[in-house]
């Protein structure tokens, strides 16, 4: 069956205003986005941040869709000025400088990025393989975003979040934090605030895999 796909702002450049694609029959709005991706890689890193419509109405990913549907991909609204906020929870590997380029304005005079990665070593020594991370993912998407807000309110900032889970190789990044703010102070304490709190609030779990079993790390840890 065929669907028209329409892009906006960002997505747009990367991509076209209108595209007609043909997918199999019983495929979802994520099937959609997979061909335009696949077709347009750019799009891809941006997935995180992108909300999804059919029909002129707001959809979930997994939503059906029928012969003749026109969906529409969104990116965020808010812009990247001061207080903006960009947050996401994601089983897919995670694109720092897709991050920043979603926050990107030109009065920012500093911009922040830190990087959680995967480690091949746990504090105590042991050779680590991999990491798995657990979310309650509703309520982990809620604190999430309440931690962006904060941060970016206390200290005038544009704040970007992604948490990866699922498992994660080693190298990967885990956590993605870019703070863009008028002044370096502002960016550093928006970012170090983040992050704390991540470890503090997020109602996310750490098990690290070592050839011999696996370990659940412990809060804050």
């Amino acid at each position: 069956m065929d669907v028209q796909v329409r892009c906006f702002a960002l997505l747009r450049e990367l991509s076209a205003d209108r595209t007609t694609i043909s997918v199999a029959d019983g495929a979802r709005i994520e099937d959609a986005w997979a061909e335009m991706a696949r077709r347009h890689p750019g799009l891809a890193p941006h997935r995180p941040f992108v909300r999804s419509a059919r029909n002129g109405t707001y959809a979930a990913w997994d939503d059906a869709l029928a012969d003749g549907d026109e969906v529409a991909f969104l990116p965020p609204v808010s812009g990247g000025g001061a207080g903006a906020t960009h947050t996401a929870i994601t089983s897919e590997p995670i694109d720092e400088g897709a991050v920043a380029a979603d926050l990107a304005e030109t009065g920012h005079g500093a911009l922040v990025s830190f990087v959680g990665r995967a480690r091949d070593r746990s504090d105590d020594g042991r050779e680590v393989l991999e990491l798995e991370y657990e979310a309650y993912i509703p309520m982990a998407e809620q604190v999430l975003e309440e931690i962006a807000v904060d941060a970016a309110k206390r200290w005038d900032a544009a704040v970007g979040i992604v948490h990866r889970v699922g498992l994660v190789p080693i190298g990967d990044a885990a956590v993605v934090i870019v703070c863009a703010a008028a002044h370096r102070d502002g960016a550093y304490q928006a970012s170090r605030y983040a992050i704390e709190a991540i470890k503090e609030r997020l109602p996310v779990w750490k098990r690290e895999r070592f050839a011999d079993g696996s370990e659940w790390k412990r809060p804050g840890a």
